[in-house]
Parts: C-alpha cells; sequence; structure tokens
C-alpha cells in the first residue's frame, strides 16, 4: 500500500512538472509567434538595434515584474509599484539636484522604494487590511508624495552621470566610416538589460535555494498550514512586499536615469503591465505557483507587443486596448488553471 501511495505522489509530481514544462513551452512559442509576425509586418522589427531596443524597454517591466512575482506566489498583489518607481526616481531626482553624487542619490532612491514595500507589509500584515486595498492606498498616497515634492514638474538639469544606468552599454563597438564619420558596428547591450539579468538570477537564487523562498511558496500554497509548520509568515509577507517595493525603486532609477530627468508622472498603469507578466509566466494569482523564468518570458512578450505595434504604427489608445485584453486573457488563463 505505501509502495502504491508512493508511486502515485511520483505520477502527481511527474504530471505537475509535465504542466509546468507545457505552460513554460507555450509562452516561449508565443514570443517566436509575435517575432515572426512582426518581422512580417515591419522588416525593421528584426534587427540588432530593434532587438537592443526591446531589451532597454523589458527591464523596467522586468523588475517590476520580478518583484510581482514574489508577492504573488505569497497570495498577495502590489498595485503600487508604478507610484512607488516614481516617487523613488524623484526623490533620487532631488537629492542629486540639491548636490549629492549620482550614485548614493540612487541608493536611497532605492530604499525609498523599500520603505513603501515594507509599509505595504506592515499595513497587511499588523492591521489585516487586504493587499488590493493597502497596495491601493500606498499607489494613491506615493503618486501624490511624488507631485508634491516635484510641484508636478520634471526634474532636469541632472547632469550626464544621471544618465549612465539607463542610457550606458557595454561592448559597444564604433568604427570609421569611409566619409571620415563613426559608424556604429554593434550597438552594445544596454546596462539595464545586465541589471535585469543580474536581479533575475538574485531572485531566482532567492526562491529555489534559501529558506526565505520556501517560505514565500509555503505562506501562498496554504498559510494556515505554513504557520503550523513553523513558518513565520507575517514576517515572509513583510520581505516579499519589501522586495517589491525596492525593485521598484531600482526600475525607478533605470526609468529616470534613461530619461535624463526624473517625472513624478512616469510609472502609471505599470502595474498591469508586471501583474500580466508574472501571470502570463505562469504565475497564479491564488498564490504559491510562479517563477521567475517564466515572469522573464512575460516581460518579453509584453515588451515585443508593445514594441512591434509601436514600429507597426498602432495608436496609444489602440496598444491599451490589446495590452488590456492580454490582461484579462492571462487572468482567464490562470482561473482555468486553478479549476482543474
Amino acid at each position: 500500500m505505501v509502495e502504491y501511495l508512493a508511486h502515485l505522489r511520483a505520477r502527481g509530481a511527474s504530471f505537475k512538472l509535465s504542466k509546468g514544462g507545457f505552460h513554460r513551452i507555450s509562452a516561449v512559442l508565443t514570443v517566436l509567434i509575435l517575432v515572426i509576425v512582426f518581422s512580417m509586418a515591419s522588416p525593421a522589427f528584426f534587427t540588432v538595434n530593434n532587438s537592443m531596443t526591446i531589451l532597454l524597454q523589458t527591464a523596467v517591466i522586468g523588475m517590476l515584474g520580478i518583484g510581482l512575482t514574489l508577492v504573488i506566489i505569497t497570495g498577495g498583489i502590489d498595485l503600487s509599484v508604478g507610484s512607488t518607481l516614481a516617487l523613488a526616481g524623484t526623490s533620487a531626482g532631488l537629492l542629486v539636484k540639491s548636490g549629492m553624487p549620482v550614485l548614493p542619490a540612487m541608493l536611497l532612491g532605492v530604499l525609498v522604494g523599500a520603505l513603501c514595500g515594507l509599509i505595504n507589509g506592515l499595513v497587511i500584515t499588523k492591521m489585516r487590511i487586504t493587499p488590493f486595498v493597502a497596495t491601493l492606498g500606498m499607489m494613491m498616497m506615493a503618486r501624490g508624495l511624488a507631485l508634491e515634492l516635484t510641484g508636478a514638474a520634471p526634474v532636469s538639469r541632472l547632469g550626464e552621470s544621471f544618465s549612465v544606468l539607463g542610457n550606458g552599454r557595454l561592448f559597444r563597438i564604433v568604427e570609421q566610416g569611409p566619409n571620415g564619420l563613426p559608424s556604429v558596428v554593434f550597438p552594445g547591450i544596454p546596462y539595464p538589460a545586465i541589471l535585469l539579468l543580474i536581479v533575475a538570477v538574485m531572485a531566482a537564487y532567492l526562491l529555489r535555494r534559501r529558506a526565505t523562498g520556501k517560505h514565500i511558496y509555503a505562506t501562498g500554497s496554504n498559510e494556515e498550514a505554513a504557520r503550523l509548520s513553523g513558518v513565520m509568515v507575517d514576517k515572509t509577507k513583510i520581505i516579499a512586499y519589501t522586495l517589491s517595493g525596492a525593485l521598484a525603486g531600482l526600475a525607478g532609477m533605470v526609468l529616470m536615469s534613461r530619461l535624463g530627468t526624473a517625472q513624478p508622472n512616469e510609472g502609471i498603469m505599470y502595474e498591469l503591465d508586471a501583474i500580466a507578466a508574472a501571470v502570463i509566466g505562469g504565475a497564479s494569482l491564488m498564490g504559491g505557483i510562479g517563477n521567475i523564468g517564466g515572469t522573464m518570458i512575460g516581460a518579453f512578450i509584453i515588451g515585443i507587443l508593445r514594441n512591434g505595434l509601436n514600429m507597426s504604427g498602432v495608436s496609444a489608445f489602440i496598444q491599451q486596448i490589446i495590452i488590456g485584453f492580454v490582461v484579462i486573457l492571462a487572468v482567464y488563463i490562470d482561473q482555468m488553471r486553478n479549476r482543474r
């Protein structure tokens, strides 16, 4: 009897593994289909320059998506990441404007994001307010604070060093052409893409190799069972929300650096793209399921979709309709998966 039960467990584990593998394969196929379709629509889509542009555009959504994945696995949600991005970015911009060096200012900006996430975690765990309401309140407060600090005006003249993180490139190759003018042989890998890779590897290591990651999965799978097993559920949730806020702050540094100015109105509706990236990548809004690799694939799907629609001349309003439809479809697929 014991051997039979063990056999059933093994078959169940194999089924879950193949199911997860099928989901990742389908996401990768979606990326390939989008690349083929947009390459046919615009010859300039499938070029090295545009590939680097997609990497650059995906970096911000990818960082936000990683933070959302950690929170979603616990069974929560974070609607404040877009506003946190703006508050962190404008805080760093104001510090640089006041005379602080760029690196310390950006580090403090990331800490501002982490503080927003920490407050979210404390409100959810200590005041027992649902994540939706708590993070919705933080979304409004962070946006309002960013607008108040800047007078709703961009913080400009931050210097060239402020733009290095968002616009710098590694392995950029430029040669002198026959006419004496510089010719770009290889545009280089954007710094934000390299930073995204580092963040993704660290987050995957946290989830798969550290006790905190196991506690995050346990909390989302069955909170009461996790608590009875000795998992500090409240502490785990606070860590997840703090990391989400810190990554939103880091994304704010990248985005504001790309723009060269600190914009208090940036990041609006970015939380929907991040949630879509996580859910498309396999994270379940019911909690307990998700991985960083899937979220990266989901982020690239969103990035390729936006880039391809832009190159195809689709208006920004139609793009909002399409992205909204993708969000609804991703959540519907998640619900169907949970019912089965």
